[in-house]
């Protein structure tokens, strides 16, 4: 049992080795979940022992959670990796390599929001690529119900909404 749930870990730190952009709870729970791995609750206990033991570092915000690589995740993977059996790296490969540019996508595009000093609502949206940001775009509301309708509706529209503004800049 301790073996297994140890494999569970490992094939997390090897999805995150694997690619140069933290990966989000629901990306590895795709994974993990629909290839029957093991359950939700098992996973998530994966996730925080991982966390726990300074091997990912989560960056969390109101609707998601990012988890990243760590040095000491890089170094335990680069030393347990053979552990992982020849069939499931070749999962997990497959399944980064058909679904990159979505992850990927879908990693660089950030909203959260915050209550600022005036008592109203501060929601930051982001595209990032290469480190680098396309647009931090800030709007200030005057309730959270509407920061909470921005940051959800951001990771849908945000491609859209950097389109009109560089049409209409440009």
């Amino acid at each position: 049992m301790a073996e297994t749930f140890t494999l569970y870990k490992l094939i997390i730190l090897y999805m995150l080795d694997k690619v140069d952009f933290p990966l989000t709870t629901s990306q590895i729970s795709e994974f993990v979940l629909d290839k029957g791995y093991t359950s939700y609750f098992r996973l998530q206990e994966a996730l925080s022992d991982l966390t726990d033991s300074d091997l990912i570092r989560p960056e969390t915000t109101h609707n998601r959670t990012l988890y990243h690589l760590t040095e000491n995740g890089a170094e335990t993977i680069l030393y347990f990796s053979n552990k992982i059996s020849r069939a499931i790296r070749e999962d997990i490969d497959d399944f980064l390599k058909e679904k990159q540019y979505d992850l990927k996508e879908e990693a660089s595009v950030k909203a959260d929001y915050y209550r600022n000093t005036g008592g109203e609502y501060e929601v930051s949206c982001q595209i990032q690529e290469n480190g680098s940001s396309l647009i931090d775009l800030k709007l200030t509301v005057p309730t959270e119900t509407e920061a909470e309708a921005i940051v959800n509706h951001w990771n849908a529209k945000s491609q859209e909404i950097y389109t009109l503004l560089l049409t209409n800049l440009l």
